[in-house]
C-alpha cells in the first residue's frame, strides 16, 4: 500500500493534472523527464553506474541500521517469489514516482527559472530531507546522490536513467539483505 500510495500521489496525480491542464500534455510530460532523452549518453551512464550502485547496495547492506530498516516490508523476505514481486513493485511504483517527483517536477522546471546549480540544490535538499529518520549513512548518501542524479537527469534529459540507478542501489541493498537473512535461517 505504501508503494501504491507513493505512485498515486507522486506520479499518477501529477501526470493526470498535467494531461488535463497542459495544451500539449506529451511535451509537458517530456519536459519533466518522462522520455528516453539522450539514449546513447544514458546507456553509457548506466553501464558505468550500475556496478557502482550495486557496490553501494552491498556496502549499505552491511550497516546494522540499514539492516533494521530494509526491506521496508520484512514479509517480502518470506520466499523468493514474494521478494521478487516486492522488488518489482518497488521499482515501478516507488522509484519511478520518486524520480518523477524529485528529478522531474522539482528539478527540470526550475533550471530555466533559477539556473542549474540552484535547481540542483532545490531537488537535492528536498530529496535529502525526505530521508530524515533513515540511517545516517543513507541520509549522507541521499545528499550526494541528489547532486549526481540531478546531473545525470540534466545530461540525459530523462528520469529513466536515474530511476534505474536509484533502484539498482536500493534493490541491491534489499537483495543482499534478503540473501543474508536466508542464509542465517
Amino acid at each position: 500500500l505504501y508503494f501504491i500510495s507513493f505512485f498515486v500521489l507522486l506520479l499518477a496525480i501529477p501526470c493526470l493534472i498535467t494531461v488535463l491542464a497542459a495544451s500539449q500534455p506529451a511535451a509537458a510530460l517530456s519536459s519533466f523527464g518522462l522520455t528516453l532523452g539522450r539514449t546513447r549518453r544514458g546507456l553509457f551512464i548506466l553501464a558505468a553506474g550500475i556496478p557502482i550502485a550495486i557496490i553501494s547496495g552491498f556496502i549499505g547492506s552491511r550497516d546494522p541500521e540499514m539492516q533494521k530498516l530494509y526491506p521496508f516490508s520484512k514479509k517480502a523476505c518470506t520466499n523468493l517469489a514474494t521478494f521478487m514481486l516486492y522488488e518489482t513493485s518497488y521499482l515501478i511504483l516507488y522509484y519511478l514516482a520518486w524520480e518523477f517527483a524529485f528529478r522531474g517536477l522539482l528539478f527540470f522546471p526550475f533550471i530555466p527559472a533559477i539556473g542549474l546549480l540552484p535547481a540542483l540544490a532545490v531537488q537535492t535538499i528536498a530529496s535529502t530531507l525526505y530521508h530524515i529518520g533513515h540511517p545516517d549513512s543513507e541520509v549522507l548518501a541521499a545528499f550526494g546522490a541528489g547532486f549526481v542524479f540531478g546531473l545525470i537527469a540534466y545530461a540525459t534529459h530523462s528520469i529513466l536513467y536515474t530511476t534505474i540507478l536509484h533502484a539498482a542501489a536500493g534493490i541491491s541493498t534489499d537483495t543482499f539483505l534478503y540473501f543474508r537473512t536466508r542464509s542465517q535461517a
